[in-house]
C-alpha cells in the first residue's frame, strides 16, 4: 500500500460488504504490530478476506489506520453523550466525560495507538495531524458543543469555549499521562483516577460555574 508523503489526501474509504470485517482485522493487527509493519497480507489474514478487498476498500494503508482510529474514537464519544442526553446536571455531565476521556488514556487502544502515532509520526508526519482530527479533535469539538449549551442554559459562564474545552481535557490527564508516557501504568490506581476525575470537574467548575 502507498504511504505517501501526502497521506492519500485524495484517496477515500469506499464501503462494502466486507467493511467492517476488514477494520476489525486491521484493528488487531495494527495494534499488535504497529502501523510501519503492519502487513496488508496479515490483516487479510485476520479479517477473512482477499488483499483485492483490502484494496478496493483502502488503497492507502494510512486511510485505512485513521477510519480505524476514527472509528473507535467515534464510537466511544457516541456512548458518552448517549449518557448526557437530555437535563442533566452540568456537574454530572462533566464528570461523565471525564470519565471517558481517563478511560479512553487508560484503554488498550488508546495507550497503543498513542504509541505509534508519536513513535511513527516522524516517518509519517501526515499521521499525527489526521490521527489528532480523528482522536483530540473530535473530543474536543464535543465538548466545546456541550459547554456552549450549558453557557446557553446560565449553567455556566465562559467566553472562550475553545480554550475551557482544552483546559478540561488537559485536567482530566493531570498525573495520569506523565505516569503512562514514562511507563509508571501499575502506578495508576481507582482511587487515583478518582482523584483526578472529581479533581478536574471541581477546579473546571471553580473557574466556569456560576
Amino acid at each position: 500500500m502507498n504511504v505517501a508523503a501526502d497521506h492519500g489526501a485524495s484517496h477515500e474509504v469506499r464501503r462494502g460488504r466486507k467493511f467492517d470485517q476488514v477494520l476489525e482485522g486491521a484493528r488487531k493487527i495494527f495494534l499488535r504490530d504497529g502501523f510501519e509493519r503492519a502487513s496488508v497480507d496479515d490483516i487479510a489474514r485476520e479479517a477473512g478476506v482477499s488483499k483485492a478487498t483490502i484494496y478496493a476498500y483502502f488503497p492507502d494503508k494510512q486511510l485505512l489506520f485513521l477510519e480505524v482510529a476514527r472509528c473507535e474514537c467515534h464510537r466511544q464519544t457516541d456512548e458518552a453523550e448517549a449518557m448526557v442526553e437530555g437535563d442533566v446536571p452540568v456537574q454530572v455531565a462533566l464528570t461523565i466525560a471525564a470519565e471517558r476521556i481517563v478511560a479512553f488514556h487508560l484503554s488498550d487502544f488508546g495507550q497503543r495507538m498513542f504509541r505509534i502515532v508519536v513513535g511513527e509520526g516522524e516517518h509519517f508526519p501526515g499521521l499525527g495531524r489526521q490521527f489528532h482530527d480523528f482522536g483530540p479533535g473530535l473530543i474536543h469539538a464535543r465538548l466545546v458543543h456541550h459547554l456552549g449549551c450549558y453557557v446557553a442554559s446560565g449553567a455556566l459562564k465562559i467566553d472562550d469555549l475553545d480554550l475551557a474545552a482544552d483546559q478540561f481535557a488537559q485536567l482530566c490527564k493531570a498525573t495520569i499521562q506523565d505516569r503512562l508516557m514514562f511507563g509508571l501504568a501499575e502506578t495508576i490506581t481507582p482511587d487515583l483516577v478518582h482523584r483526578t476525575v472529581h479533581g478536574a470537574v471541581e477546579m473546571f467548575l471553580a473557574r466556569y460555574g456560576t
